[in-house]
C-alpha cells in the first residue's frame, strides 16, 4: 500500500532529493526536449507512478517539471474550437487554409494538406493567423488577416493565392472560438494545483541526468491570470493536422511562465 503524505511531509520527501545532488534520468534520450523527464525521474525517486501523488487529495494535485532556462512549450489541454459542428479544423482549416505537406506524394498521397500553426496573441503568424482575446463576447478566438501574410516569402505568396482562390481572403467562416466557460472548465479542473520543479541538467556517457534544485507549490489556478497569458503571448494555440489525421489542437505555456497561471507561489530551494 502507497503511504500517503500530507503536503508539508511530501515537500521534505523532495527537499531530500535536491540534496541528493545528480540524478540519471529515467528517460533514454536527451533528444526530446518536451519527453517529461524531469517530472517521470522525480517520480520514480519519490516511488510512485506516473502523476500519482501520494497525497490524499492527489486529484487536485499535478506533478510538472522542467529544465533549467528552457524554453519549451508544455500542453495544458487538447480542446477542438467551436463551433463544434462545423468541424472547424477538417472542414475549414484544411480544405480551405491547408498547405501541400512536405511529406505529400512520398509518405503521404500527393493531395496531403497540412494545417499546423503555433499561434499567439501578440503577433500575427507569416501566414496571417492571430489568436485574440474577446473579453466582451468571452471568447478567444482564432482570427486571419490576409494583409500580414509574409508575401516577401515566394511560398506563402503562392499559398495565399490558393486561399484567395479557394475561400477569398476575408474572415475565417464561420470564425473559431474556444468559450470562456469551456476552458474554464477544460483547463481549470486539469491543472487546480501544482507540485512544479526545476532541475539543472547535463549529459554523461550519453545519457542525461538531473539535480533537483527548486519546487514552486501552485495554488489555485486563476482563469484571469491565464486569460492575461494568453494576451502577452505566455499561451499559444496549436493546431496540428494533416488530410489524414488531425493529431489535436493544443493550448500550450511557455514552460518557465507556468507560475503565471497561479494565485498563490509558494517558493522551496536548496
Amino acid at each position: 500500500m502507497v503511504k500517503l503524505f500530507n503536503k508539508e511531509e511530501l515537500i521534505e520527501e523532495i527537499r531530500k532529493i535536491f540534496e541528493a545532488g545528480w540524478m540519471r534520468s529515467v528517460k533514454r534520450t536527451v533528444d526530446r526536449r518536451n519527453d517529461g523527464a524531469v517530472g517521470n525521474t522525480l517520480e520514480s525517486l519519490l516511488g510512485i507512478m506516473e502523476n500519482n501523488l501520494p497525497l490524499p487529495n492527489a486529484r487536485e494535485w499535478e506533478l510538472k517539471g522542467q529544465r533549467k532556462h528552457t524554453t519549451s512549450l508544455v500542453t495544458l489541454k487538447h480542446i477542438e474550437p467551436s463551433p463544434t459542428g462545423a468541424k472547424i479544423v477538417s472542414s475549414i482549416l484544411l480544405p480551405l487554409y491547408g498547405w501541400k505537406h512536405k511529406e505529400a506524394g512520398k509518405k503521404y498521397p500527393d493531395t496531403e494538406k497540412s494545417f499546423r500553426s503555433t499561434t499567439s496573441a501578440v503577433a500575427h503568424t507569416n501566414r496571417g493567423f492571430r489568436v485574440m482575446v474577446d473579453r466582451d463576447k468571452k471568447k478567444v478566438i482564432f482570427a486571419f488577416d490576409a494583409s500580414k501574410a509574409d508575401t516577401s516569402n515566394s511560398e506563402i505568396a503562392a499559398w495565399l493565392r490558393t486561399v484567395q482562390q479557394r475561400v477569398g481572403l476575408g474572415s475565417i467562416n464561420p470564425e473559431p472560438y474556444w468559450a470562456f466557460d469551456d476552458l474554464k472548465y477544460a483547463i481549470g479542473s486539469k491543472i487546480k494545483n501544482c507540485f512544479y520543479v526545476i532541475a539543472d541538467t547535463k549529459t554523461d556517457n550519453k545519457h542525461e541526468h538531473f539535480k533537483y534544485e527548486k519546487l514552486l507549490v501552485l495554488s489555485g489556478f486563476s482563469f484571469d491570470k491565464f486569460l492575461d497569458c494568453v494576451e502577452k503571448g505566455y499561451v499559444y494555440v496549436d493546431f496540428d493536422a494533416r488530410t489524414g489525421h488531425n493529431h489535436g489542437t493544443k493550448f500550450r505555456v511557455k514552460q518557465n511562465s507556468w507560475p503565471e497561471l497561479y494565485s498563490d507561489i509558494k517558493f522551496i530551494e536548496q
